[in-house]
């Protein structure tokens, strides 16, 4: 079989009244651009009937991969899963759920003939509830303000990346909502394309009320990961000599007061202050280790990204 131009993966968590009528979406569609395809459903541990119908949909269909994960990982495992499938040049990602429109796949790929490496699909006008809409107009403004990538949707499952994207991105945990983030950080360029939202038809949605606590800590994560995984002496450096200077400052305060003739042995003051140098050294210490593993880690896969970029931009 030739190798597809577009492959399109879809993580799918119990949505088998959904998926048929997206897979015949779908066929016509990219059987209308005239590309090579493939469409990868990577079935995270569903118990409602999907995964029977993923094998069916095998059989009839050569262009559709159908990958089984033996209990539920969760979407960035799944997403990590079908990146590594994939083998087509460019790369969409879409929910099972049909809220994302494959009509709008042309669009994208317009997009990103204009120059772009990944497009994230805006959900300008969104059919949910507003239990998720304000929150995520709220995680959209903070993460925007913070990461200095100024997009109105991060969490938009319908995306589209260039091949050499995913080759360097590496999904774990919660971190697939900040995906844009990571390839921006990576010098990337991300733009963003208003998509049209569907309501859901069947089924229900997959994320509780713990996404309201991952969320904050996922952010605080990436933003480390983004800003000082290439210099963590810059973060853990500050932060010692802020802490080790107030323990300092407190000491010289207290051998003042001794010159002075007054008792010092017994303050706590004098226990802070101390704690707070050896804290202060120990953190200067974090920060130069975490240099050392950077630098032998960073330089060679760096250079040779980029000579990978370089060299698939020459032969398109």
């Amino acid at each position: 079989m030739s190798e597809p131009e577009i492959s399109v993966v879809i993580p799918a968590l119990n949505e088998r009244e959904s998926l048929p009528r997206l897979h015949q979406e779908l066929t016509e569609v990219l059987a209308a651009l005239g590309k090579r395809y493939e469409i990868i459903i990577v079935d995270d541990g569903s118990t409602d009937g999907t995964t029977e119908f993923g094998r069916e949909l095998v059989q009839r269909d050569p262009g559709v991969t159908h990958i089984e994960m033996r209990r539920c990982f969760g979407k960035a495992m799944a997403l990590q899963t079908g990146f590594r499938a994939a083998r087509g040049d460019i790369i969409f990602t879409m929910d099972a759920d049909l809220q994302d429109d494959p009509k709008e796949i042309p669009r994208f790929l317009d997009m990103l003939a204009q120059g772009y490496d990944v497009v994230s699909g805006w959900k300008e006008k969104r059919h949910d509830p507003i239990g998720k809409t304000l929150p995520s107009k709220l995680f959209n403004y903070v993460t925007s303000r913070l990461s200095g990538l100024h997009l109105n949707d991060f969490n938009c499952g319908f995306k589209a990346y260039r091949r050499e994207v995913i080759e360097d991105l590496d999904v774990y945990g919660e971190l697939y909502r900040y995906i844009p983030v990571v390839v921006h950080a990576k010098g990337f360029r991300v733009g963003e394309l208003p998509v049209a939202h569907r309501p859901r038809e069947h089924g229900v949605s997959k994320y509780g009320l713990e996404r309201f606590i991952r969320g904050p800590m996922d952010l605080l994560t990436i933003l480390f990961l983004v800003t000082f995984r290439k210099r963590p002496l810059h973060l853990f450096g500050n932060i010692g000599l802020v802490v080790g200077s107030l323990g300092v400052a407190i000491d010289i305060y207290l051998v003042v007061q001794w010159f002075m003739g007054r008792g010092i042995g017994a303050r706590p003051l004098l226990m802070l202050g101390t704690l707070l140098i050896i804290v202060g050294i120990q953190m200067l210490f974090f920060g130069l280790l975490g240099e050392m593993i950077a630098a032998f880690s960073h330089d060679r896969t760096e250079a040779d990204r980029l000579i990978r970029r370089i060299n698939r931009r020459g032969t398109d």
